[in-house]
């Protein structure tokens, strides 16, 4: 696999179209970063490391939803296998002017784009979430 946070993000919103309460994808590191974000900036329930059906270590994540309908809308990928985007401090943008999210990876770890303005640190913008 080429991409692992592109195959997580899909594997989220494809659970979040057909209504699932729970979707499991392999378990990495970079993973369980991402999701702790998205768990702290209130996006998804939280998640769980568990063993999968093939004995590999797997994740295991809790979707949110709102009244029925998803919490998160949209989830885009930006800085892809072919072309990485890092950019500093002061060039992050806001999603949806502060409504959304965006996912930085950045020398003091994986956090969001107001922790990385607040560390006063850039980085790899991974995804935006909204």
């Amino acid at each position: 696999m080429n991409d692992p946070i592109g195959d997580m993000l899909a594997r989220i919103r494809n659970s979040q179209m057909r209504g699932k309460s729970t979707v499991s994808m392999p378990a990495s590191k970079m993973r369980e970063r991402v999701l702790s974000v998205l768990a702290d900036e209130g996006y998804i329930r939280g998640f769980e490391a568990t063993t999968g059906k093939d004995g590999h270590p797997a994740i295991e994540v809790s979707l949110k939803y709102f009244e029925g309908t998803p919490v998160i809308r949209e989830m885009k990928r930006v800085s892809k296998p072919g072309r990485r985007v890092y950019l500093s401090v002061n060039d992050i943008p806001q999603v949806r002017q502060g409504l959304g999210v965006s996912i930085v990876s950045t020398s003091k770890g994986v956090m969001s784009d107001a922790s990385a303005r607040s560390h006063n640190v850039g980085g790899e913008v991974l995804c935006t979430v909204f």
